[in-house]
């Protein structure tokens, strides 16, 4: 599942204040390249790539975006038989979004209104990312200078600009 890169981004900034080990390495990385490098490495992801300096809170939320982006292209492209969903078409359109996944993976469509019914929970109550928590935080601001800088870092990986609309490759969508 992807989401609209700039929503990605404000929501991991956010996430990141209630998390001890990565609020500190964000702030770290406006320093220096190496220690987004380092947060990417934490994570499992070889951050050779992305050792740049952060420029602003939004940063690391892009960058992450981008990575996610790029794993399931290459992985599609080695041939696995993965798809995408948009999760601003789910939240848009649930139950029909719902029944397209269902299809996908061969399951009885039926099963559609049960799992909308799902989404009414907030998956992550009860930890320190759940939506309460989360919720209270402001979101940084998009300034004309971020976005500029942002959407040359995704122009140099070859996705989406911020604001554009950006439908992956191998996107489940409704009819």
């Amino acid at each position: 599942m992807y989401r609209d890169v700039e929503r990605v981004a404000k929501s991991v900034y956010r996430c990141s204040l209630v998390e001890p080990s990565v609020h500190p390495l964000m702030k770290l990385s406006r320093l220096s390249g190496r220690a987004t490098k380092m947060m990417l490495n934490s994570l499992g992801y070889d951050g050779s790539e992305f050792c740049v300096r952060a420029d602003s809170d939004l940063t690391a939320g892009v960058i992450i975006s981008a990575i996610v982006t790029s794993v399931y292209l290459d992985t599609r492209r080695r041939g696995m038989d993965v798809s995408a969903l948009c999760y601003e078409d789910l939240v848009a359109r649930p139950l029909d979004v719902c029944r397209v996944v269902l299809e996908f993976c061969r399951l009885s469509v039926s099963l559609a209104e049960l799992a909308v019914e799902a989404f009414d929970d907030d998956s992550q109550a009860n930890s320190g990312i759940a939506k309460s928590v989360v919720g209270r935080f402001e979101e940084p601001e998009m300034t004309v200078e971020i976005k500029a800088k942002l959407d040359e870092l995704l122009k140099k990986r070859g996705m989406p600009t911020i604001g554009e609309l950006g439908v992956i490759e191998g996107t489940l969508a409704c009819s």
